[in-house]
């Protein structure tokens, strides 16, 4: 399981010109799942969702890195992606051999939105398995990738 997460003042996710999520500050989750994430992905989920919860990756007053996502009151915005799960290393195509079916890995984004649902932060997502334009205003830039 692998999640790139990037700090914005706002984003949104549109599909067919509607826009079916939409935060202000917070973070864009990208999450995608390996076929080796079926072993113990409820440990692995709950490790990614606390982590990108309680990272400190906002300024405070000083202009450090030092507050969480529920510190600042912000939002997520959880976008299923499956080219996270890509390999790059060989050739020029790169390669979903380890990337999970679409079946499976929906339970698992499932579990992975509904997991950070209950951490009681606002949650906004796309949809699975949908083309979706993924408009965001960086802020920093700051992005990081959180796996387990």
């Amino acid at each position: 399981m692998k999640a790139v997460i990037q700090r914005v003042k706002k984003a949104n996710v549109e599909i067919n010109g509607k826009i079916v999520g939409e935060i202000d500050k917070g973070i864009v989750i990208l999450v995608g799942f390996e076929k080796s994430d079926v072993e113990k992905i409820d440990e692995k989920i709950k490790y990614i969702a606390e982590k990108i919860v309680n990272l400190r990756i906002f300024e405070d007053k000083e202009g450090k890195m030092n507050l969480s996502i529920k510190d600042v009151e912000g939002s997520l915005l959880v976008v299923s992606n499956f080219t996270i799960a890509a390999s790059v290393k060989k050739g020029r195509r790169p390669s979903f051999d380890n990337a999970l079916s679409g079946d499976k890995a929906r339970v698992f984004y499932e579990r992975f939105v509904d997991f950070l649902k209950r951490l009681n932060i606002k949650v906004e997502t796309g949809e699975f398995q949908a083309y979706m334009k993924v408009n965001l205003i960086n802020d920093g830039p700051v992005t990081f990738i959180v796996e387990k």
